[in-house]
């Protein structure tokens, strides 16, 4: 590369690794990305998305001009007369106009909505793909300015339950150390996440440390990748996380493998929860030698429950603990084994939440959820989940959707009654990078600067916040700054002059995670980063002495496994005739709706379309190319078959990164009972081959 090639330091875009990256950027392009030799979360390596899925910032369909749906003013002919002049013909749905007009229309017809339904028939969803200035403002907005408290962000449909699981436990819902524990680990497990392919930089980790000192167990549904490094490789039944993991905590508790010392100093209800354990006939692992195909788990769990117990011992999870029925109570089970046995508080021991967007840690932190002002505090008062929202919509109490970065009618489940609840709206505005699912049925839609071409600050699975600086230069404005728009015009007297404004309010308003990290120090720490809460230093480790709860003890909550599904067919001996238990997933090459990733030809080659895993027991039903499934909320488009040995009798895996598929369509509003994460993880699924 010639001289004229910069080097920029920034933050990768994709998922909430939060890799450290080298843009290689020549005349306002960039013509390649790479990590840091010394970069402290890359460790010099990035993934393929890291490393080639920059096409999307230069791509003929990155959305740069606003446009307003053309049915939409045909509806609100006051809005057409007052803007009409400022439109331009795009295509038979859409006028282009400028910013200005978009969010003057948005405003009027805003207003309109309000005085006609009251206040809280507006709604934000979004937030997560965005920095955190973006994310902080767009709450504030909603909650003050609009006067709603109806605000979500994609938390919902993944790590939700992680942080009403570990917030109920032990005050905090955060990963508890850094990556680089792996290394002083002496166990870990990983269950619930296929990390070679969702989180492949810590997979990188995982699988050094497995090499070296033969001390992994990985718990899933399927035969995946990481298990090729593993001493214990347990593949479950469906819907099994929560028996599994009360099962540890029994055979820990029989066999007085628990910390007594730290039991008695750092918890409470410890005797509750042991007697409520022991008397309970599902924690008993001799219970699996009935269920057929998986009486081997009788004796691995508690060998897996023993050396977790004796170890200095890290555990690792996804959302194949989270996207259940009982996800947040699986979460609340992982703490109880960390709190059993000591492991947590100190280096080389603790919990980790892999999550899945590049800073849904931080839009959690800024507070776009409906039931937490920023800094987790309580607000004047708790708004709907999304799941509530389009229940609302359907209904009509909610009429306004701001959405932000969050393609909701393709990675939500039951698209078919999202598709009813969005027809529903009078007004959904949209911003975005590209025209993805949910901008398509937008009514105004503004394009906003992606992460490579923006200041703002992200924050990774690890708590570790990174300044992103911006790699090329665009006159597209920063979704904080259309939220700033239309809170002028709105009536309100925001008037951020640049994003380090933003954070230096959030650092206020947050100040117990983020008062010590100013953009200067930020700034010099951008390879490093810091790790909340941030006050003089930052904090690698949480919990060394206290937990995050009032009184600094972790709490025992015990909730008994419920036998469905699956595990209850196997124990009848019956094999699952009416149907296949289908599991989704993500692959290395795409990233969740796949709007930027498939911008990369070298990626989207790889996998332009979802494909369906069939074991090889089941190939005789599916002897075509392509099949279709079908559950009672809808149906998949056709899908690519591909026999395989990974997955088990009786179950489908699919990925669900191609809009056009409807994977999402299968599920219903089966979800967690507590938080509403969907059950994206396990449905009974019909297949007819095409």
């Amino acid at each position: 590369m010639g001289n004229s090639v910069k080097v920029i330091d920034s933050v990768c875009t994709y998922c909430g690794v939060g890799c450290d990256i080298e843009g290689h950027v020549e005349d306002n392009q960039i013509v390649k990305i790479g990590a840091s030799a010394d970069g402290y979360v890359s460790q010099g390596k990035l993934c393929i998305k890291g490393k080639y899925g920059f096409d999307f910032v230069s791509d003929a369909n990155r959305l740069r001009t606003p446009r307003i749906r053309k049915s939409f003013l045909a509806k609100n002919p006051a809005i057409a007369e007052a803007f009409g002049g400022k439109l331009r013909d795009f295509d038979e749905t859409w006028f282009e106009c400028d910013v200005d007009t978009a969010v003057s229309a948005a405003a009027m017809k805003l207003r309109e909505i309000q005085s006609k339904h009251g206040e809280k028939s507006f709604c934000a969803i979004g937030g997560a793909r965005t920095s955190c200035e973006s994310a902080y403002l767009f709450q504030k907005f909603t909650r003050h300015t609009m006067n709603s408290p109806h605000v979500d962000n994609c938390a919902r449909v993944c790590h939700s339950p992680s942080l009403k699981g570990m917030r109920t436990t032990i005050g905090e819902g955060a990963a508890t150390n850094p990556y680089n524990d792996i290394y002083e680990t002496e166990f870990m497990v990983v269950i619930g996440s296929n990390t070679t392919e969702a989180h492949p930089i810590v997979a990188n980790r995982i699988v050094e440390a497995a090499q070296k000192h033969h001390n992994l167990a990985v718990i899933d549904v399927r035969d995946i990748k990481l298990m090729k490094f593993a001493k214990h490789k347990a593949i479950i039944p469906h819907e099994a996380n929560l028996l599994i993991l009360n099962m540890m905590a029994r055979v820990i508790i029989e066999e007085e493998l628990y910390n007594k010392a730290f039991i008695g100093t750092r918890t409470k209800w410890f005797e509750e929860y042991k007697e409520k354990i022991l008397g309970d006939p599902y924690t008993d692992p001799d219970y699996f030698k009935q269920v057929s195909g998986f009486e081997h788990l009788a004796k691995l769990i508690p060998n897996i429950a023993r050396e977790y117990a004796v170890k200095k011992s890290m555990i690792f999870w996804g959302l194949g603990i989270t996207e259940h029925l009982d996800g947040s109570y699986a979460v609340m089970a992982i703490t109880h084994l960390a709190l059993l046995t000591g492991n947590i508080g100190q280096t080389g021991a603790g919990l980790m939440p892999l999550r899945g967007q590049n800073n849904v840690q931080g839009a959690c932190d800024m507070g776009c959820l409906p039931y937490y002002d920023p800094d987790y505090q309580k607000p004047k008062e708790e708004g709907l989940m999304t799941p509530q929202l389009v229940d609302a919509m359907l209904e009509g109490k909610i009429k306004a959707v701001l959405n932000m970065g969050e393609d909701i009618t393709h990675i939500h489940p039951n698209l078919n009654k999202i598709d009813r609840a969005f027809e529903q709206l009078e007004l959904l505005m949209v911003q975005e990078i590209m025209m993805n699912d949910v901008a398509k049925r937008a009514d105004i839609v503004v394009g906003v600067k992606s992460a490579y071409e923006k200041t703002g600050v992200y924050v990774n699975a690890m708590r570790r916040l990174h300044l992103s600086q911006p790699l090329v230069q665009s006159d597209l404005p920063d979704d904080w700054e259309v939220i700033q728009m239309l809170d002028n015009k709105m009536g309100g007297s925001y008037d951020y002059k640049e994003s380090s404004e933003v954070w230096d309010e959030v650092r206020e308003v947050a100040h117990r995670r983020f008062s010590g990290a100013s953009y200067m120090r930020l700034e010099r720490h951008r390879k490093r980063g810091l790790q909340w809460p941030v006050y003089t230093e930052d904090t690698p480790v949480l919990h060394l002495l206290d937990f995050r709860t009032p009184d600094g003890l972790g709490q025992f909550h015990y909730h008994q496994y419920a036998p469905r599904g699956m595990v209850p067919e196997l124990i009848a001996k019956k094999r699952v005739e009416d149907g296949y238990y289908l599991t989704t997933g993500r692959t290395l090459a795409h990233y969740n709706n796949a709007a930027q990733t498939k911008a990369s030809e070298r990626l989207n080659k790889r996998y332009d379309e979802d494909i369906l895993l069939v074991s090889e027991t089941d190939a005789a039903a599916f002897p075509t190319e392509k099949a279709v499934l079908h559950t009672e909320y809808g149906s998949s488009a056709p899908l690519r078959v591909k026999i395989t040995d990974k997955v088990q009798p009786g179950t489908l895996f699919a990925t669900f990164h191609h809009a056009g598929s409807r994977i999402n369509a299968l599920f219903g509003d089966k979800r967690d009972e507590l938080i509403l994460t969907a059950a994206f993880k396990s449905i009974k699924v019909r297949a007819e081959a095409v």
